[in-house]
């Protein structure tokens, strides 16, 4: 599972970093676009600090971060659980946590893990549509132009 949650994590850290650039490019301020970014960096945050049995409330679920506090915010997190996936040797033990509204629940890290980059994949579709709807184009975050990048077949510009 280690090279598996690499690799997807990995994947997670460059369509991060390439949707914040498609927004600095574009000099985008919309209030949805930027909390839908922020939100998927706080839930990174979040689910990494309740894996590692620290403190959640750093990073409120649904604040607004400015355009240029996303970058440093994506690289610091993605940094991190690229750190705690090389660190650890097995993902499959139950967590035991409460969430934001302090609802307790038990859930399989493995799951949570695979859960969280779906989760981020699902708002950065969210971010592409309404860049879209605003008349700025959305950058490509597949995970197949990923594997492209990555295997030598496509440039990442």
């Amino acid at each position: 599972m280690k090279e598996y949650f690499l690799r997807l994590y990995s994947y997670n850290v460059w369509a991060n970093k390439k949707v914040i650039q498609c927004l600095k490019q574009q000099q985008v301020s919309d209030v949805k676009t930027l909390t839908l970014m922020s939100h998927i960096l706080s839930a990174l945050n979040i689910w990494l600090a309740r894996i590692q049995s620290r403190p959640t409330d750093t990073f409120p679920l649904w604040k607004q971060y400015a355009l240029e506090e996303l970058e440093p915010m994506a690289e610091d997190i993605g940094k991190r659980w690229l750190e705690f996936v090389n660190a650890t040797d097995s993902f499959n033990r139950i967590l035991t946590y409460t969430n934001y509204v302090g609802d307790p629940y038990k859930n399989n890290v493995e799951n949570i893990m695979i859960h969280l980059v779906n989760h981020s994949t699902y708002h950065r579709a969210q971010i592409a549509l309404l860049l879209r709807q605003l008349g700025h184009e959305p950058v490509n975050t597949d995970f197949i132009t990923y594997d492209r990048v990555i295997t030598g077949q496509l440039s990442d510009k």
